[in-house]
């Protein structure tokens, strides 16, 4: 069963499941099952072997009052419903498999971030990752195995891809520089436990790192889960070897066959998103993470190497 189907990765997800034998089933905010009847999310899940849920609001939007409010609440309170029906469920599904996001682990230039050693950061984005993670995480579901899926910024035909392509075809395929900007309370935090208040900024230079992982190898590491049931907890959905912002754009301006693009300091930047209805955080923070649970145990990468990822990603266009 999979609840939030209709994104980029839960179309991928239902094609890769009902290809190797399973019948899937969806929930969702229109379809035979929705989000309002949860009598009928019970009957889906009472039986179900595997349930994923990549249910939420999109978060490529700007974070005004109405979509932080959206963006937090679609999460907690799908993943709420869904653990409450797994509760009542007399036959449970064995592995719960609930996206999370590698933006959970602080802005990190010094060292990476990883499942055992990572630290937690402050403002919106950290507070919701956490409090669905809270959510997720709460009560006792015996016989139930979950595993919140920490995913980095998934390289495929998704929004995040197109909006990286779109800005490197544009011209502005340069690294991208932070630095002061008037101070703004997007970025505060939310919840019931909210941190953070005004909007960071870091010297960068542009070597703040880029996280990454292919579509096809989020669609194997969840094939891996399932089949190493000695996983569990918070699992990183991170490629091994992340890069820094200027080498991001080099790539991709290399793949998009541009020659040169103009660096874009925050000054510049913040109007550019704002026309794009992209937050700046997306491409300013530094995500250094590690895939340390999944390589030790085994998994293997089948693009661990950005250039490669990039480079098929626009070849498949």
């Amino acid at each position: 069963m999979i609840a939030g189907a209709s994104g980029f990765i839960g179309e991928r997800l239902s094609e890769d499941l009902a290809g190797r034998g399973y019948r899937v089933a969806t929930i969702g905010r229109c379809g035979p099952v929705t989000w309002s009847d949860p009598r009928a999310i019970e009957r889906l899940v009472d039986g179900a072997q595997l349930l994923v849920n990549l249910a939420g609001k999109n978060v490529s939007g700007r974070y005004n009052d109405r979509n932080r409010n959206a963006i937090l609440h679609s999460r907690i309170d799908t993943t709420r419903a869904l653990r409450e029906a797994v509760a009542k469920a007399e036959l449970p599904p064995r592995l719960w498999l609930n996206a999370s996001t590698a933006t959970i682990y602080r802005h990190a230039m010094d060292r990476p971030q990883t499942e055992d050693s990572g630290e937690l950061g402050t403002g919106f984005s950290v507070d919701v990752a956490r409090t669905w993670e809270q959510e997720f995480f709460a009560g006792e579901l015996p016989g139930v195995r979950r595993v919140a899926l920490r995913m980095a910024i998934v390289l495929g035909d998704g929004p995040a891809t197109n909006k990286l392509l779109v800005i490197t075809r544009l011209g502005l395929g340069g690294p991208q520089i932070d630095g002061w900007w008037p101070a703004h309370r997007r970025y505060r935090g939310i919840g019931p436990d909210p941190t953070g208040d005004l909007s960071p900024s870091h010297r960068t230079r542009g070597e703040q790192r880029f996280s990454w992982i292919h579509i096809d190898d989020v669609l194997a590491a969840i094939r891996f889960i399932e089949e190493h049931e000695d996983i569990s907890g918070a699992v990183n959905l991170a490629a091994p070897n992340p890069v820094t912002n200027r080498e991001l754009m080099a790539i991709l301006r290399r793949a998009v066959r541009r020659p040169f693009g103009l660096p874009a300091y925050r000054w510049m930047l913040e109007p550019a998103m704002f026309v794009l209805r992209v937050e700046p955080e997306m491409l300013l923070k530094s995500r250094w993470v590690l895939p340390e649970r999944l390589e030790q145990a085994g998994f293997e990468f089948r693009w661990p190497q950005l250039e490669g990822a990039i480079g098929n990603v626009v070849a498949e266009r």
